[in-house]
């Protein structure tokens, strides 16, 4: 039986930068019941680059786990996914996820990601080889925009070709490649896909809480929910989801839990990479944790030229005895 069965409907996205190891573990103990990790390159996977696989290390924190490839070379994309369901990296994943919705420039202008929603024949080989490659109880996802530009919306022709090459369900972002994260997630197209295709799609964009939650998947007729930048700084969000999905109510975080959580995170990603690179990479993440406490404008610049825990911990102390 898969790990994945039966299927998540609460998942974290995967978001380069952000999405690690100890992101997952805190999203998955709030409540996530499964993600997706950050991009990995599968060339860099079949020429064996050791910077790789931290990417695709996974935990028993972290609940299951999908490792997402990029590329658009059916082979190279078969063989990476082979490796990677064999344990190149550590551990046997969940599954494997195949990127074709990232929007920046140096994955898409390569012809990768969201550019391959411009040729739904292509995607239709990629899913096929990597599908033939992995063994056949372990799911293969796809995640899609829904195309390239408003002008150019492939996303049903997409779908459709890489379910019948064998995914075994979707996750779609409600906008365009052109439209970057900016505007309003098109959750109309999401419906349209969901109800086009005979696998489960996960729709992701804009939920950030637990009503819209609720209201997305009772109009989308999607299978279940992706949070990405809606879950940084504030991992809450998937309790207070969680619980609305059992007709409960879950209580706000309080200023002193969220401060307990971002330090938490910190030690977490610091246990896995070293303080050195955690401290400097978790700046993004205390900024989005104390967004809106009094008293943390003022401490963000000596946030941001810290380079040990102690010194961030010393730092936002006060911010918990703050009116």
């Amino acid at each position: 039986m898969s790990a994945l069965s039966p299927l998540p409907r609460l998942w974290l996205a995967p978001m380069a930068g952000y999405s690690d190891t100890a992101m997952r573990a805190l999203c998955h103990r709030m409540g996530a019941e499964a993600s997706v990790s950050e991009m990995i390159s599968a060339k860099a996977v079949v020429y064996r680059d050791k910077k790789t696989v931290p990417l695709g290390r996974i935990t028993p924190p972290e609940g299951p786990v999908l490792l997402q490839l990029f590329g658009k070379e059916p082979s190279v994309m078969a063989e990476a996914a082979a490796l990677l369901a064999g344990g190149y990296c550590g551990s046997v994943p969940a599954g494997l996820d195949i990127n074709m919705g990232c929007p920046v420039p140096k994955i898409a202008g390569n012809g990768e990601g969201s550019a391959l929603l411009r040729d739904p024949e292509l995607c239709y080989r990629i899913v096929a080889a990597v599908r033939a490659a992995l063994p056949k109880e372990l799911p293969l996802s796809v995640k899609l925009r829904l195309g390239w530009t408003r002008e150019e919306l492939t996303v049903l022709r997409v779908a459709e070709a890489v379910t019948a090459a064998g995914a075994s369900f979707l996750f779609v972002h409600g906008r365009t490649r052109a439209e970057m994260y900016a505007g309003k997630a098109d959750w109309e197209t999401i419906a349209a896909v969901a109800a086009a295709v005979p696998v489960p799609v996960i729709g992701n964009g804009d939920v950030g809480d637990a009503a819209t939650a609720l209201r997305r998947l009772s109009e989308s007729g999607c299978h279940g929910l992706m949070i990405g930048r809606g879950a940084v700084g504030n991992p809450f969000l998937f309790r207070e989801i969680a619980a609305a999905l059992r007709g409960e109510c879950a209580p706000p975080p309080t200023r002193e839990e969220r401060i307990e959580t971002a330090l938490a995170h910190l030690r977490a990603a610091i246990a896995d990479k070293g303080e050195g690179i955690a401290v400097r990479e978790s700046r993004k993440q205390i900024a989005a944790y104390t967004r809106g406490m009094t008293g943390a404008a003022a401490i963000r610049g000596a946030v941001n030229a810290a380079t040990t825990y102690a010194e961030v911990a010393a730092l936002l102390s006060p911010l918990t005895e703050a009116p």
